[in-house]
């Protein structure tokens, strides 16, 4: 037991040890032992902090293309990261993304999103970035080998899911797909309006 009035350094903080509140277990990203308190006056358990790091936490979806879960069967999805300029980050970071009209390609062991239109910052001035530029994607070199055999021998195609930021990253979710026929199409339409009405039904019904 430490001696009453004793200073004791707890992760940054440094308080009287009768001044310690309740220790409470802390599973933020500045606390890798668990053994930590949030003290109050630490620059990283403060109010402020701590809504920093939650935010930070969570995962931010910017962009979704809809037109491939409309034109494809998706099956195995991969995590991107982006090589990206200051002034694209900035505009992803306030939703002016499209991935509409934008595919993935694979030449010489480097994975590149084509026709992914990311608008001019505001503030960006002649420092700005052409809109729809190919943009470097950051992945394992055998998970670039896999998707290469993929759509060379076995005719899958790359597409862009979803654009989203994590921990502040942004990242693209890219999955192998293969397109569907006019059959399919109208098939899943007919599937996708059949299930609007049973769950508008049961809410009706939950209502009354």
């Amino acid at each position: 037991m430490p001696m009453r009035g004793r200073a004791q350094t707890v992760v940054g903080c440094f308080l009287p040890f009768d001044l310690r509140p309740q220790p409470v277990f802390c599973t933020f990203a500045h606390l890798q032992q668990r053994c930590c308190t949030v003290l109050a006056g630490c620059r990283f358990c403060s109010d402020t902090g701590f809504v920093k790091i939650m935010e930070m936490s969570k995962e931010k979806t910017i962009a979704v293309n809809r037109k491939a879960r409309h034109e494809y069967d998706l099956f195995d999805r991969y995590e991107c990261g982006l090589v990206l300029q200051g002034t694209e980050i900035k505009s992803i970071r306030q939703g002016k993304v499209n991935l509409k009209d934008s595919y993935v390609s694979i030449r010489q062991g480097q994975a590149v999103i084509k026709g992914m239109h990311i608008s001019p910052y505001a503030f960006g001035n002649r420092f700005n970035h052409d809109e729809i530029r190919d943009r470097s994607l950051l992945l394992h070199k055998r998970e670039i080998l896999k998707l290469d055999q993929a759509t060379r021998i076995k005719g899958y195609t790359l597409v862009p899911v979803r654009l989203y930021l994590s921990k502040g990253l942004a990242k693209l979710e890219v999955a192998l797909a293969k397109g569907r026929d006019l059959h399919d199409k109208r098939e899943n339409a007919k599937a996708r309006d059949a299930k609007r009405e049973i769950e508008k039904a049961m809410k009706s019904r939950i209502r009354n």
